[in-house]
């Protein structure tokens, strides 16, 4: 169970306010006060400069509240382990699963992951929201989620993770609408059609005409959506190019709705990625979770192959 003062020391951090923390923990500002110097005793250091009428935390409060907010959110967790097990659930695999998943994963992959890990753990809750990399990351620094599937970039520094799998992200047009192309250049003077800024599709492919000296503006135009089936509708159509990940168009490069147009000096791939709070006690679940997933993912692969 964390401190009292802890828990005093998280809340006057998150509202930048003595008063307000007090005000939230229904206790007096005094009293608000006399934990955080306990806490500076203890730790030696001051947490929060007083200067100004602004308070802000220190380096060392930055510290803090890091490790503290990891720890928090694992307590959370273990409260919930230790409810089951007083009901008499004594798994700690019917802990109800709190994930992200960002779009492209959420609509193309998740479904076959989540489908193969229910039937293995019937018992087990499983509870999925949907956002950009962006905003899956901040919840999992709230300690709303557990872990996330991403395919943006993330900081490797400040979340740990492990590799699900390295999917190709390829450009994609309709039939007919422009010549294959020999170089990524001939691809400038068509529509771009993307996801909107945040999204992980987004900043792959920034980061790869990035590093080719090019950006997006450079393309004719663009046009800006945030719904992977709108823009393969748009595409379809002759709107334009645009590019993502090959197992959101599978069905429609099979049927020829959609044809791959990836430029022999363009190849690109990209890791979908099982992230979660780095320093998190339960990071060896994850990972083992994530090796579960890919390995009936790749055994399943290999069965429709045969």
């Amino acid at each position: 169970m964390l401190d009292y003062r802890v828990k005093t020391f998280l809340e006057v951090y998150r509202k930048a306010s003595f008063t307000a923390a007090a005000r939230e923990l229904h206790i007096s500002q005094p009293a608000v006060s006399q934990h955080i110097h306990q806490l500076e005793a203890h730790y030696g250091c001051p947490l929060f400069s007083t200067q100004t009428r602004t308070i802000r935390p220190t380096p060392a409060g930055d510290l803090l509240f890091t490790r503290l907010s990891i720890m928090e959110h694992d307590e959370r967790r273990l409260e919930e382990e230790l409810a089951l097990l007083a009901t008499g659930c004594a798994s700690p695999d019917v802990r109800p699963l709190r994930l992200g998943c960002t779009r492209t994963i959420a609509d193309y992959l998740a479904p076959r992951l989540l489908a193969d890990h229910a039937a293995h753990y019937p018992n087990q809750s499983i509870l999925m929201t949907c956002g950009n990399t962006r905003e899956l990351l901040d919840s999992i620094r709230e300690g709303a989620l557990d872990f996330a599937l991403v395919e943006g970039s993330f900081d490797h520094a400040s979340f740990g993770y492990e590799t699900l799998s390295t999917e190709p992200f390829i450009a994609v047009a309709a039939p007919g609408t422009l010549a294959a192309p020999a170089t990524i250049h001939d691809l400038l003077h068509h529509p771009l059609i993307l996801r909107e800024t945040g999204s992980g599709t987004r900043e792959i492919l920034e980061a790869n005409l990035a590093a080719r000296g090019l950006a997006i503006n450079d393309f004719s135009h663009r046009m800006e959506l945030a719904s992977i089936n709108a823009i393969k509708a748009l595409v379809q159509s002759g709107g334009g190019v645009s590019f993502m990940y090959r197992i959101a168009v599978e069905h429609e490069l099979e049927r020829g709705s959609l044809l791959d147009v990836t430029p022999a000096d363009c190849p690109i791939s990209h890791d979908f990625s099982l992230v979660w709070e780095r320093g998190s006690q339960y990071a060896n679940d994850y990972r083992k979770l994530c090796r579960e997933w890919r390995e009936r993912a790749l055994s399943a692969h290999d069965s429709g192959l045969r």
